[in-house]
């Protein structure tokens, strides 16, 4: 079906471009950073997600440096009581057919960067204004200079230029909720329990939490810490908090989970922002994946899981369909109810507090879902 460009070198555009160029498609993926570097802290990879990119060849790099969670716990905040415990890491894998997977987020970007040949991503070249007609679409690009594509795909997150092209400026909701991201040698935490467990302690309100587990095959733990505090307004990977800010605002929690916060040297600071569902996610020969049509809140661990759905399942769509807007149509009625799903219960954040099971979450197979 020709040519396709792709905005946004992340995680589910990259994917993406893996997917499309496996099934014979010509792919280049546009990206405004001069050089892929490693930002960012963490990534939770749910076996819905890591069965997703076992069938782009790439689980086997990423199960080299990640760390397997034994279980998925619940905790309260203040007692510490137990309030559900999934089996995880072989169990996950003989029920979903993959593991969960915990690790940088640098390393699942550098397994993505090496499945693609250099020429396919385009650096230093941020898409900036598009226009459509029946040929094809026009990209505008930041170095001043124009691409074509027989078909656009936004990749390009939550402050998508795509998104923006298609259905004009809108601006992304404050929550209330900052997140505190710190990593701490295991080395730090001896006598600590339940360090090879993805732990969530959940506090006094829906949006107060503290979740851990195990980075680079159980070396490093991971802490992820959200709060509600309105004077806080940065959305940023990189920006630096305070220890003591951090270790203040819990201060009611377990000395369980204090112990964690203790052992913190250093901390990073940032703004949650979401959007509501969108109604529709494509115009013509241009379409969107990931943040860019649906960001969500971190609490169920699935912002990165549900790009790399929409990677797989877009390309899959394109292959099934002999053009463009009618492999979209198939692409959004496969995606849109089950993402608007995720999207709304991370915002309520009450998914797994008590016992159940991942199953409607976990069990999805983006190589599976009809796209016809």
């Amino acid at each position: 079906m020709g040519s396709i460009a792709i905005s946004g070198a992340g995680i589910g555009g990259l994917t993406a471009a893996i997917a499309l160029r496996s099934l014979g498609h010509d792919v280049v993926v546009y990206e405004q950073a001069p050089k892929f570097a490693r930002v960012g802290a963490d990534i939770n990879l749910t076996p819905n997600a890591v069965r997703a990119l076992d069938g782009l060849g790439v689980g086997d790099a990423l199960r080299e440096t990640a760390a397997r969670p034994t279980h998925r716990i619940s905790r309260t905040y203040d007692t510490g009581e137990e309030t559900s415990r999934l089996p995880m890491g072989d169990t996950a894998e003989r029920q979903y057919g993959a593991p969960q997977l915990t690790m940088h987020r640098a390393d699942l970007m550098t397994a993505l960067e090496s499945s693609l040949p250099e020429e396919c991503v385009r650096l230093g070249a941020r898409v900036t204004e598009i226009s459509q007609d029946d040929n094809g679409v026009v990209l505008g690009l930041s170095d001043g200079r124009e691409a074509r594509a027989d078909a656009v795909i936004g990749a390009d997150g939550i402050h998508s230029v795509v998104r923006t092209a298609l259905f004009g400026p809108e601006t992304p909701t404050f929550t209330g909720v900052v997140a505190y991201r710190a990593v701490v040698p295991v080395e730090r935490l001896a006598g600590a329990g339940n360090l090879n467990a993805f732990t969530k302690w959940w506090g006094p309100d829906v949006d107060t939490q503290i979740v851990t587990f195990p980075l680079n095959r159980g070396r490093d733990l991971f802490i992820f810490a959200t709060i509600p505090q309105e004077g806080w307004h940065e959305e940023s990977w990189t920006q630096p908090g305070e220890v003591a800010e951090l270790r203040d605002l819990y201060a009611g929690f377990h000395p369980e989970a204090r112990f964690l916060l203790e052992a913190c040297s250093e901390v990073l600071k940032s703004a949650l922002y979401v959007r509501d569902p969108l109604p529709s996610w494509t115009v013509g020969r241009v379409t969107l994946l990931g943040d860019a049509c649906h960001p969500m809140m971190p609490f169920m661990a699935q912002g990165a899981g549900q790009a790399i759905e929409d990677a797989v399942v877009l390309a899959r769509a394109i292959d099934a369909h002999a053009d463009h807007p009618s492999a979209f149509a198939a692409y959004e009625a496969a995606r849109r109810e089950r993402t608007a799903r995720i999207q709304i219960s991370s915002r309520d954040n009450a998914w797994l507090k008590e016992s159940g099971t991942g199953d409607w979450v976990y069990g999805y197979d983006a190589w599976t879902v009809p796209v016809a």
